[in-house]
């Protein structure tokens, strides 16, 4: 046989194309993932940079109901800020309503950060949604195709034993698994590794940016109220 990418594919074993099919899996999925996470980042920035200039103005000029409603709408749905901010103006609101801001503000503001932490949280949670899935390929792709590698040797060693020489022709068969599923782990490998670390920068970024607009909006209610 020779040693093209079709005669490789041709004399592939059962082992063999078991490693490709599940490998060719881990592929698909992490396309998936990457692609899902690319457009939720995208659309959690745009819609963010929107939103950030409009809930200030509205908090600027004393309007917690308007900055409420801005963080509710369709257009700031995918934004990480939107998310975390308006659960502390809500109970903000709430204890205001309740008239505990007069009696006891540091207590108010205690209750509205404790709100943005846990929003923080579970935002945070759900932007690292699929990530774990990333890493997983990116570390287990290798040693998956070193699974189909070693069987690949073994191959070619039961085809020198069948021959009794070590020419080419004995081994090829062997070889070309070793070299396909080899190649295709890496293949599948090194661009789940790149996005892990990406879209892990972009959930640092975006955890920090939710700190920050979280403590501006806290300094906003020990220094001004409603």
């Amino acid at each position: 046989m020779g040693f093209d990418i079709r005669s490789m594919f041709e004399h592939m074993g059962t082992v063999a194309w078991g490693v490709v099919i599940v490998l060719f899996i881990m592929s698909i999925y992490s396309i998936t993932i990457m692609i899902e996470r690319y457009w939720t980042y995208s659309q959690a920035t745009k819609q963010s940079r929107r939103y950030a200039p409009e809930v200030a103005r509205y908090l600027k000029q004393g309007k917690i109901k308007e900055a409420i409603d801005a963080s509710r709408g369709k257009q700031v749905k995918h934004s990480h800020l939107a998310k975390v901010l308006v659960v502390g103006l809500q109970e903000w609101q709430y204890q205001q309503e309740l008239g505990e801001i007069e009696k006891d503000r540091e207590a108010a503001v205690d209750a509205a950060k404790r709100a943005i932490q846990r929003a923080t949280a579970v935002n945070l949670a759900d932007l690292k949604r699929g990530l774990s899935g990333l890493a997983t390929i990116g570390s287990t792709a290798p040693f998956v195709g070193l699974f189909g590698t070693t069987f690949g040797i073994i191959n070619a060693f039961q085809g020198m034993a069948a021959t009794g020489s070590g020419g080419i022709a004995a081994i090829s068969a062997g070889i070309s698994e070793a070299l396909i599923t080899t190649a295709f782990g890496l293949f599948v490998a090194v661009p789940a590794v790149w996005a892990y670390n990406y879209f892990s920068g972009k959930v640092e970024g975006f955890n920090v940016e939710m700190d920050n607009s979280s403590s501006e909006l806290l300094d906003y209610f020990i220094k001004k109220g409603a």
